[in-house]
């Protein structure tokens, strides 16, 4: 089972951007959403003339799904600053990884909690680490795709992009720069490594 929560409501609003998309995954009955609490904040972007659209879709996590759910809504996504995403991590994602050339931010947390996570098929996962890095690292975890989950950047161990643990494996900080620079947000990897938060209260 999972279980999110909202970020701080002014941490979410300064992810919007002037012309923002949300994308809110409603789909896991096994995963705990604040429904009534995002409902809210939607209301109160859409209000402001921030969020421009409001997709309210299922599994986020299955890029399958997640095509066919977003397909009538591209050209919103394509005037999009920003795209926000309310769902686990996995879902989070999913989606930067549909839109590689738009900033997605994600407006949950997901709270530590064993057991199931997602439909998706990919090797994408959520270590349910509470505090979520994905605004700060372009839609890429740290925690979950780097074999040493470092958070202060590359270890300095990998060779032509992959990682000196496993020689399969991308190397996830050079990936996380590759988006990054691509999304113009190469100031982001000056952020300061701190002390993660493993169980934000409700």
């Amino acid at each position: 089972m999972l279980i999110t929560q909202l970020k701080q409501i002014d941490e979410v609003k300064a992810l919007a951007g002037a012309k923002t998309v949300i994308i809110s995954c409603e789909g896991c009955k096994e995963v705990h959403f604040p429904a009534a609490e995002a409902k809210e904040l939607y209301n109160d972007l859409k209000g402001s003339g921030t969020a421009q659209k409001v997709i309210r879709t299922e599994y986020v996590c299955s890029p399958e799904n997640l095509a066919v759910q977003t397909k009538k809504h591209l050209p919103a996504i394509e005037a999009a600053d920003t795209v926000l995403v309310f769902s686990c991590g996995v879902g989070v994602q999913s989606v930067s990884e549909m839109f590689d050339k738009k900033p997605v931010f994600a407006g949950c947390d997901t709270i530590p909690l064993p057991g199931y996570q997602g439909v998706t098929p990919l090797t994408v996962d959520c270590d349910q680490c509470g505090e979520c890095y994905l605004n700060k690292t372009g839609g890429i975890c740290p925690i979950a795709l780097c074999s040493k989950s470092l958070v202060n950047g590359q270890c300095g161990g990998c060779k032509d992009g992959k990682c000196e643990v496993d020689k399969e494996m991308d190397c996830a900080w050079e990936r996380i720069y590759r988006r990054l620079e691509k999304l113009e947000l190469l100031e982001n990897m000056k952020y300061p490594a701190q002390i993660r938060n493993f169980a934000p209260e409700a």
